[in-house]
């Protein structure tokens, strides 16, 4: 047996007896419990989405609440949105696109309740503030061993993982252009490069990677919508076909119960995960570098950022693939190959180039976002600037590699230390769950008073957190 057998079956594993019953129940729980909050108050999302931030003390600009959120939907929308999406369904079937749907929406109240406990629990550090599930794991729980192990979790799976991933998809998107890609020296040189620019961004600090977010993910993901809708209204026709084999795909208990672990259940909720990362703990990094007056505030930003990635980006992949008659393969015909052969079927030659362009802009803007994550868990464990330094030299490496991996065991990496993350976050936030709710009430009641909602600590009963009245 293969080590890349190995990393398979433990993957199935983990998917198939405990991930789903753990992300599942979780979403469920809390959208019970918070009332739907990811419906209920999107527009108010909306709203803190549009505010400014203020400049601090020094007159240095903080991070507002739409940088924090591009940040986080940089890590989201990435490759996983184009050749994730073609991997679930030439895997699991058409059906998979519905368990994606189904773990966005409720994901959206996992989402919710782990970035706000992100801004509960944030530090101020040289002057900027910084928190995520490590964070919250130590200062309200009181368990720095467990915080330590999802930072260790998620510098795997982000700055290696992923991000190896992330090249891995830029690299085999030029095969169509060369013949006999992987024998030239272009992978290789496609390492150096992404590296190099990888470089430039990470050295420039945070306020470099919410620039470059903030204006490469909104340009990209309109465009890649615009193309999916025009796609569609091509093919008008075709969708009320494709909408009853996505329903057919989703419930077929024959082919679910022939191979549970290859199911479009359990496919539709990996990639689910992997695109929009609800209730894994990655997100609440981003969320917690924003300067905000509440906490409530960013949580509700952060539902808007799955219900793009997986509402709208993945489903236009989804409607893309589906209307152009092009049928994926599993280990044949998947990933990027896929894409680019249903867009030409969709729109003409030109569409490759299109999805070519898309895949290098997205997982660009993932590589930063990744990168961010990894960082605030680096300097979780040791804030030493050496560290930082190697560290940073190791994820250039990895990018380095990465584009030239082997496309099996990039994903299963991937997968393994996403379901490790996702594990300890779950337990984490099912733990604090009362805490943000707490939060959340507080915030209902401001607004139902007609008062512009500020958060002290004192008002609900919390001490030992920056939401002080003296607060600058």
């Amino acid at each position: 047996m293969s080590f890349n057998d190995v990393l398979s079956k433990v993957n199935d594993v983990m998917y198939t007896y405990i991930l789903i019953i753990m992300l599942i129940g979780v979403g469920a729980y809390f959208t019970i419990r918070t009332k739907g909050v990811q419906f209920r108050l999107l527009k108010d999302g909306i709203k803190s989405m549009m505010e400014r931030s203020e400049a601090d003390e020094d007159g240095n600009k903080k991070v507002s609440s739409f940088q924090a959120l591009m940040i986080s939907t940089a890590s989201r929308v990435g490759t996983g949105n184009i050749a994730g999406i073609a991997t679930a369904i030439a895997t699991g079937g058409p059906g998979a696109v519905f368990w994606m749907w189904l773990m966005a929406l409720i994901g959206g109240a996992s989402a919710f309740i782990e970035s706000t406990l992100a801004q509960i629990y944030k530090v101020k550090e040289d002057g900027q503030y910084r928190g995520g599930p490590s964070y919250y794991m130590e200062r309200a729980l009181g368990k720095r061993w467990m915080g330590i192990l999802f930072s260790v979790f998620l510098i795997i799976c982000f700055a290696y993982g992923f991000n190896g991933l992330q090249a891995y998809n830029m690299s085999s998107s030029l095969e169509y252009y060369v013949a006999n890609y992987s024998d030239t020296n272009i992978p290789m040189i496609l390492g150096i490069v992404l590296a190099a620019a990888t470089a430039w961004v990470i050295w420039g600090g945070v306020h470099r990677i919410g620039f470059i977010s903030s204006v490469v993910v909104p340009i990209m993901a309109c465009l890649y919508i615009l193309m999916g809708l025009v796609t569609m209204a091509i093919h008008i026709t075709e969708l009320p076909r494709v909408f009853a084999v996505i329903m057919e795909g989703a419930f077929d208990i024959q082919a679910i119960m022939g191979g549970f672990a290859g199911s479009a259940v359990v496919i539709g909720i990996k990639r689910g995960l992997f695109s929009n990362e609800a209730g894994m703990g990655s997100a609440p990094n981003a969320s917690a570098s924003a300067d905000v007056q509440h906490p409530v505030k960013q949580g509700l930003v952060q539902v808007i950022s799955v219900f793009i990635d997986t509402i709208l980006i993945c489903s236009s992949t989804a409607m893309m693939l589906l209307v152009s008659g092009v049928e994926g393969e599993n280990g044949v015909l998947d990933g990027i190959p896929y894409v680019q052969q249903a867009i030409s079927s969709n729109v003409g030659e030109w569409g490759i180039h299109f999805i070519t362009f898309s895949i290098f802009a997205f997982a660009f803007s993932s590589l930063i976002g990744n990168y961010y994550y990894a960082e605030a868990n680096i300097l979780f464990i040791k804030n030493n600037k050496m560290v930082l330094n190697i560290f940073r030299v190791t994820c250039l490496v990895a990018i380095f590699l990465g584009a030239q991996a082997d496309f099996g065991v990039v994903w299963n990496i991937a997968d393994i230390t996403m379901g490790l993350m996702a594990i300890v976050n779950i337990i984490a936030i099912f733990m604090l769950g009362k805490v943000a709710l707490k939060v959340l009430k507080h915030y209902e009641q401001k607004r139902k008073s007609g008062e512009e909602p500020v958060f002290y600590e004192d008002e609900v009963g919390l001490t030992g957190t920056i939401w002080t009245r003296d607060r600058k």
